[in-house]
């Protein structure tokens, strides 16, 4: 026998190396799949009592990620009955809180299709005015100072409409006042777009697009805060027409309105500098008052 033959393996005894090999293989990626199914089946079959202490855990904790997932499964694994529906309503929140409007607008929207009666529905809607009155809460607080075309108020819209929901359908509801004190502050917004617009047009000559502006502000927003502003806008659109007899009947009703209006003194409206507009932290550029 030659030293190569030897050494050369005879086909049963490779056969049987093969046959071990896979077998370890498959020894090997058993386990491996097995540590995964442990892993994303960690929940798997826990009775819901305990899935759903376990997620609201993760809220008290401030954990939103957690306590979705944790969630979702219990959803998944128990679709209907009061835990579920607490977990809705809970997954809205932490979405919510995790910045994730979107999602939130959309689970409230099913908790309400899937449970119009429910008890806590008055806070659904309540909780879908906070998510979308913080959609663009930044951006409405900064950008004064741009071109009015390039701002959107469709969300603080649909945040007023979700408030006034509260307010008119569950008025004894907890939520109610403080639904009509945002209600409150809403207006206030929109007035003042409103009103920044209009001083937006009378800068620029368009004074019949002011007092149109102006008129809306007194129509719709009875109650706000520039009241003021928008009579002192029709008595100077007024001037700039030459319509002396409308421009002092404006200026006898900011008179009564507001006395100390700077209007009445010539010191409004007060545009900002062009270079202060050009700041984007010059804070508030607009010529509205405050």
């Amino acid at each position: 026998m030659s030293s190569s033959s030897a050494f050369r393996p005879s086909p049963v005894s490779l056969f049987r190396g093969m046959a071990v090999a896979v077998l370890a293989v498959s020894l090997l990626a058993g386990t491996g799949c097995s540590k995964f199914r442990k892993k994303d089946d960690s929940n798997e079959g826990v009775p819901v009592e305990t899935l759903y202490q376990k997620g609201h855990k993760s809220m008290t904790n401030g954990n939103w990620s957690s306590a979705q997932e944790t969630y979702k499964r219990l959803i998944a694994q128990y679709p209907y009955g009061p835990y579920t529906e607490q977990a809705l309503i809970e997954t809205a929140y932490a979405q919510y809180k995790a910045g994730q409007h979107d999602d939130a607008v959309s689970t409230i929207d099913r908790f309400i299709r899937t449970y119009p009666t429910n008890r806590n529905i008055a806070y659904l809607y309540y909780l879908r005015g906070l998510v979308n009155s913080s959609r663009d809460a930044v951006f409405l607080q900064r950008v004064w100072h741009l071109d009015p075309a390039r701002r959107d108020l469709a969300t603080p819209m649909q945040a007023y409409n979700d408030f006034s929901i509260v307010v008119e359908r569950y008025g004894n509801s907890r939520y109610a006042a403080d639904a009509r004190d945002r209600m409150a502050k809403l207006r206030d917004m929109f007035a003042r777009y409103e009103m920044d617009t209009a001083l937006f047009y009378l800068k620029r000559g368009a004074d019949v697009a002011a007092i149109d502006r102006a008129k809306y502000v007194l129509e719709n927003y009875p109650q706000s805060s520039y009241q003021a502003d928008a009579i002192a806008t029709l008595a100077a659109a007024y001037t700039d027409l030459g319509n002396t007899t409308l421009a002092n009947d404006a200026r006898a009703e900011l008179q009564k309105a507001s006395p100390n209006h700077p209007y009445l003194a010539g010191k409004w409206p007060d545009y900002p500098s062009h270079l202060r507009r050009l700041n984007p932290f010059g804070g508030d550029a607009s010529a509205v008052g405050h």
